[in-house]
């Protein structure tokens, strides 16, 4: 199976929408902090979600998986997570936004 690239009005929705999902060790957005490394439609056009988290072995997947979906209710009507670990994630992904919005919570970055 393929993906194949997004309209780019469907790729901002979802982006916009992906920004209610909280990590929820860190206190900031996953786009934010850099965990969405890109957005396709795989061929039965579902949303495909390639992304990582801050670490491998982060225990909870589960819950950025649920507030994903809860995020995307009636924005995507189907979608999938293909977990990436390479490149890993690094704190030169985090945006601007991010980073202010990790000092605002008290971290020095």
């Amino acid at each position: 199976m393929s993906d194949l690239e997004l309209e780019p009005k469907r790729y901002d929705a979802a982006l916009e929408a992906l920004k209610e999902v909280i990590d929820p060790e860190i206190g900031v957005n996953i786009v934010d902090l850099g965990l969405i490394y890109d957005l396709r439609k795989s061929e039965d056009e579902s949303l495909l979600i390639h992304m990582t988290l801050t670490s491998a072995g982060c225990p909870l997947t589960d819950v950025i998986e649920e507030q994903t979906a809860q995020a995307l209710d009636g924005v995507e009507p189907a979608f999938r997570i293909n977990w990436v670990w390479m490149p890993p994630w690094g704190p030169e992904r985090i945006t601007d936004d991010g980073k202010e919005q990790m000092r605002a919570i008290g971290f020095a970055i």
